[in-house]
């Protein structure tokens, strides 16, 4: 090699701005996984999937860059892994087995198509993990200000009922399958170390951070909820469930009052920081009641009780302030 080829620089990575819509869905296409559900995939008007229950769930969730994430914290894989793991508990929840995704992206023109591909990959490999068998079967693409990722979610009942947020009574068990508060220490983590002396969200930190508090700061970049749970539980028994994705105090207060019922957690139950467990979010564990002679399933651990008291959580017999994650709320308009 001569000493000029040596000090050529490496050609400049293109963006979504030097491509064709076309162009960058044929490099997209490849890396995501095929449902096994699926009769038609990407490239036509809608996908075909196969339904043999005759029913199916159908969730979305949306991720923003600002108030859902920041890519100085979030690499790409992250983002597609997140997005994949946030929808599949959501299908989980109502005792479904998740079939396909449908994933529509908008970014800045500038982004560079590796981004694009790394969600890819993060998708495919979310998928993979969580919910084998699932796949992604179309999408969309455009142009905005900010990343920004929308994926809607398809599951198969398998023939039973779906368990609903309103079926809790009584005397019921309550129980919960995941992590309790990791996520949550996580972002505070972040926020207080994940960023310069301006406050202001840096990738050096971030990784700094990380290869010291790798559980924490992974439970909210990249959460594992326990997705073939969902089936589980609803197959022995359960009454009522729901994705813990704002905080455990918050989403059992949605039980609650769907239910009209109350819940009496157990703060020994809740481990060491009672708090953090009750009020950290994104997590996307399952809480699901079941009736108080049921055996619980392996993985799911008894936290409390339902009791009469309509719409109230309580905490060792005490009404607890529910707290958690609010979309709407505490978001300075910060990017990162």
């Amino acid at each position: 090699m001569t000493n000029a080829a040596a000090a050529m620089p490496a050609p400049a990575e293109k963006t979504l701005a030097d491509l064709t819509e076309g162009e960058v869905l044929a490099q997209i296409f490849p890396r995501l996984p095929h449902a096994d559900t699926e009769l038609l995939g990407p490239g036509d008007d809608a996908a075909v999937l196969s339904a043999a229950d005759g029913r199916f769930v159908v969730t979305c969730d949306m991720m923003v860059q600002g108030p859902d994430f920041r890519l100085a914290w979030s690499t790409p894989h992250n983002l597609g892994w997140k997005a994949a793991a946030t929808n599949l508990s959501d299908v989980a929840a109502m005792g479904a087995r998740p079939t396909a995704l449908v994933v529509a992206i908008a970014a800045p023109p500038s982004t560079p198509i590796s981004v694009i591909l790394g969600i890819a990959d993060g998708l495919r490999d979310g998928c993979a993990a969580l919910a084998p068998g699932c796949g992604v079967v179309g999408g969309d693409l455009s142009a905005s200000d900010a990343l920004t990722l929308s994926i809607t979610a398809f599951g198969d009942l398998e023939g039973r009922p779906p368990v609903l947020r309103s079926g809790a009574s009584v005397g019921d068990v309550v129980a919960h399958a995941g992590r309790l508060g990791d996520a949550g220490i996580g972002l505070g983590l972040l926020f207080r170390h994940g960023v310069d002396s301006d406050g202001v969200p840096s990738s050096v930190h971030a990784d700094a951070l990380k290869a010291q508090q790798r559980q924490f700061v992974d439970a909210q970049l990249a959460p594992e909820p326990p997705i073939h749970l969902g089936p589980v539980a609803a197959l022995a028994g359960a009454t009522a469930m729901l994705d813990v994705s704002d905080g455990l105090a918050i989403d059992a207060g949605r039980l609650a009052r769907a239910s009209r019922v109350g819940v009496n957690f157990d703060s020994a139950a809740l481990g060491a920081r009672p708090e953090l467990a009750l009020g950290g979010g994104e997590d996307h564990g399952l809480l699901a009641t079941f009736p108080p002679d049921a055996a619980l399933p392996a993985g799911f651990r008894r936290l409390g009780e339902v009791t009469d008291q309509a719409g109230v959580v309580l905490v060792d017999g005490r009404p607890h302030t529910q707290g958690g994650w609010d979309p709407y709320l505490g978001w300075d308009g910060a990017v990162g």
